[in-house]
Parts: C-alpha cells; structure tokens; sequence
C-alpha cells in the first residue's frame, strides 16, 4: 500500500504536495498572530496577481532562495525557474503527477489494500476525494523535472515568504542531493519511501521555522518540539475545511505524517549535531522506516527493523487468487490500524513494540472478494501476546457479522460471509489471514514452518450462534512456548 501518495500515501497519496497554509498557520496560532485569512480563488487560468506582483513574487522569492541557502548551508548550483500558478493550473498539475506516477491498476490495489486493513471505507473515492483536497490545501510546490518553484497566485504577496522558504528548501535540497530519485530509491519497499519522503518534508518544515525565526536569532535547535506549536493549528485547520473534517482518519494523519514526525526527526538530528552542514549525513545515511522517523534515537543509534518474509504464493495462493501487492506496513500503518479500532491511546502503547512486517493483498478472480496476510514480528514474546489480545478485539470490530469463534493461547478464529479470519502469535511473531478458509491458511501456516494451529472438533462449531455485535467478554492470551 503505497502510502498518501495520499503516499499519491502518498494514500499511497503521499508523493503529494505540502499543505503548507495549514503548517504556517499553526506556527502563526503559535506566535500569537492572526491565521492566514481565506483568499477567494482565482478563475481557472487565470493569475489574480497583476503583473508588478509578478515581478515582486520573483524579487522576493530571489531574496528568499538566497537566505535560505545560507542558512542550510547549501549553495544555488543553477538558475530555479519560478511561477505565480492558478488553482486549475495546479490542479491539472496533481492530475498529470498522479497518472506519470501509478497506472490504474497501480491504484485499483492501493485502493483494496486500505479496504482491506480497514483504514477507508469500502468504495471510498480515494483519488477524487485527495485531488479535491490538494488542489484547495496546495499553496506552493517545488516539481523537481521542470526544476520549477510555484506559488498558488491567490496566496497574499504578505503570506507567500513562509511558503518560499518550505519549497526553495526542496529545491536547494534537490539541487544537491537529487530528492526525487533519492526517495524513490527506497521502492518496493512502502514504510521506508514514507520515512525519506518525511525527511523532505520535515527537514523543509524545519528550515521554514529558522527562517521564520531568524531576527529573533533563533532557530529549531532552540524550541522543545516544534511539532507541538504546529499540530493543534494543523488539526484546527483540517477541522475547519469541508473535506478534511469528514475525512477517514488515516488520511488526516498520512497526510500530516510526514510534515510532523518528520519536522520533529529532522529537528532531533539537528539538536545532535552541529546544524544544517550535517544534513547531508541524512541523505547519504536515509531513513529506513517509519519507526525511525518516529524515534529519532533509533535512527542515531543505526537500529533497524527485522526483515520478515511470506511464503511463495505460487505453491500456496489458489489459482483463481491475484496478487494485487505485497509490501510493508511499518510502525506508522500498525499505529493507524490499531487507532482505527482501539483508539489513540491503545495504539500509542502497543505499536512502539512493532519490529518488522510484511503483507499481501489477494482478490479472488471469481468472487471479487479480498484476501489479506499480514505477517508481524515483534520485539518481545509478551508484546506479541499483548497485540494477539488486542488486535482480536480490533477484528472483532472490524467484521460485524461473525460465526464460529474459536479461541486458544494465542490462537483466534472465526468465520464471515466473506471467509475466515485467523490470527496467530509464536514467540514474538504473528500471523492474521483474512478472507479465506480453513485449509488455505493451514497452507500458509506450513510455509512459514509453523506446526499447525488448534483446530475445532468436528462438527463443534456448526450451531454457534451468528454474533452481529461486538462480544465484550475478556479473552485471554499468553505467549505460545
């Protein structure tokens, strides 16, 4: 799952451009200034800067380029061309990046792979829905083929230098460390493009907090947590507009992700070295996964999560099953699966302990119906116990109409109208398979060299009642010998 891109997630939405407006505003709450005041947009293709604006916008964003490469310490290796675009023309923009980026059937499985984990509603209209989003939240870009900066032309001139400092850092930074191919080099693997992408887009946020500081002679190695001045405006904001407000929650979340763990990754590296000269260390040394970027500490310390396998699905997956992806979760997506069911609190508790995973996404060719393994490791037995426990509860929520529930030391099972549900913890590892029977996932079992699950009795489960609410009589779970 490809993260917003919205990693587009991007959903995988999250190649998409910053919602820099909502990022300044909550930095303005912070310093006791008004928010930036809603600006009508302008008719499509058309400019509501008249042309002396113009050439101010271009003046300005000359002197900005200038302070900004002072202050991260990187030169200006080649003319930047820069633009005043209007609100369709930034559309059409986010329409050409989203096809150069994935084929249709690309997204057909991003699409599937968030259904399937429960973080969008069935038939959601994903690519619709961030189109409309981003072309109303996208007050600047930086597009790294055409070496080109924009600015939405219905951005006040007063407001657009907050704006000029996040995406003339993309562009510096593209210009020294070449951002684009840089982070799509951590592809196929999903959790790790989030973490690089959130290097990019904390590291610009960042750089937008010195340069808004910078006659106070301060910078970001001098505040706590910048993440705490900028997530209360930031939520603020996504409450106020149309969409984001009744937006699922894992994307409010992807798309702030990379702006607020990342400014607060990039703001912990720069308290632990010298400043801005050593960024570069970052980029030669990225990322690889999101848990890094949430713990910085880890990231400094160079500890790096487990490779997980499964199983070769040509002797295992029947034939009428396609694989629509395989990739990794991460830190990140475990939090916001758990969060989606068990709340803020629990997820926080438990996803730390998230060590490595891997996943695939099935559709059954016959029945349409989705297939989903999701194989995890853990950093302790009692951890993997501790989410054998909740994460049964979180499936309970998630299918309503259930049957047959079977219940071992850390083994879980029921039935659906749409197949059955497994889950499993060995040691410090598990293993949840949904949509599919009995049999397969005794299949997959094999495969990863697991002695088969607890089994019903013949004929046991055959009268139990079909459960249409969530059964709240505790469970109990203890790590398997």
């Amino acid at each position: 799952m490809k993260w917003l891109d919205v990693r587009r997630w991007g959903v995988k939405v999250l190649s998409a451009p910053v919602l820099i407006l909502i990022l300044v505003a909550g930095v303005a709450a912070q310093q006791a200034t008004p928010p930036p005041k809603p600006v009508p947009a302008s008719p499509a293709g058309s400019s509501a800067q008249p042309p002396a604006a113009k050439t101010d916008f271009a003046q300005a964003a000359d002197e900005v380029l200038g302070q900004m490469s002072e202050i991260l310490s990187l030169p200006v290796k080649e003319p930047l061309k820069k633009s005043l675009r209007s609100k369709q023309e930034i559309r059409d923009y986010l329409i050409r990046e989203e096809k150069e980026d994935k084929d249709e059937a690309q997204r057909y499985a991003d699409d599937k792979a968030l259904e399937a984990f429960g973080l969008i509603p069935k038939g959601f209209p994903l690519d619709s829905f961030m189109l409309d989003v981003l072309t109303d939240q996208v007050a600047g870009l930086y597009d790294p083929k055409a070496e080109e900066f924009y600015i939405a032309d219905w951005i006040p001139a007063d407001e657009q230098r907050p704006v000029m400092a996040h995406e003339l850092t993309h562009a510096l930074e593209d210009q020294s460390f070449h951002i684009d191919p840089w982070i799509k080099a951590a592809r196929p693997n999903d959790d790790a493009e989030l973490a690089r992408d959130s290097v990019s887009e904390g590291s610009a946020v960042a750089a937008m907090v010195d340069y808004t500081l910078r006659d106070e002679k301060m910078s970001v190695r001098d505040v706590p947590d910048v993440t705490v001045l900028i997530r209360s405006g930031a939520i603020a904001e996504m409450d106020k507009d149309p969409k984001l407000s009744h937006a699922p929650i894992y994307i409010r979340d992807e798309l702030l992700f990379p702006y607020l763990a990342g400014t607060s990754f990039s703001q912990q590296f720069l308290k632990a070295h010298t400043g801005w000269g050593d960024i570069k260390l970052v980029f030669e040394n990225p990322p690889v996964s999101t848990q890094q970027i949430l713990h910085p500490d880890l990231y400094l310390k160079g500890v790096k999560p487990v490779s997980v396998s499964l199983p070769d699905w040509k002797a295992v997956a029947p034939n009428d099953w396609k694989l629509l992806e395989e990739n990794v979760m991460g830190e990140f997506g475990l939090e916001e699966v758990l969060k989606q069911f068990l709340g803020q609190d629990r997820a926080d508790k438990l996803s730390p302990a998230w060590a490595g995973d891997r996943y695939a996404v099935f559709e059954d060719q016959k029945t349409k119906n989705t297939v989903l393994v999701y194989r995890i490791v853990f950093d302790k037995d009692e951890n993997a116990a501790r989410f054998c426990g909740q994460y049964s509860e979180a499936l309970e929520l998630k299918y309503k109409e259930r049957k047959d529930l079977f219940r071992r030391p850390n083994y879980f099972q029921f039935t659906t109208p749409d197949g059955g549900v497994f889950l499993r913890c060995v040691g410090n590892d598990c293993l949840a398979v949904e949509g599919t029977s009995r049999e397969v996932y005794d299949k997959i079992t094999r495969a990863i060299s697991w002695p088969l699950a607890p089994a019903p009795a013949a004929g046991s489960m055959q009268n139990t009642r079909l459960e249409t609410s969530y059964d709240r009589r505790p469970a109990v779970f203890v790590a398997a010998p």
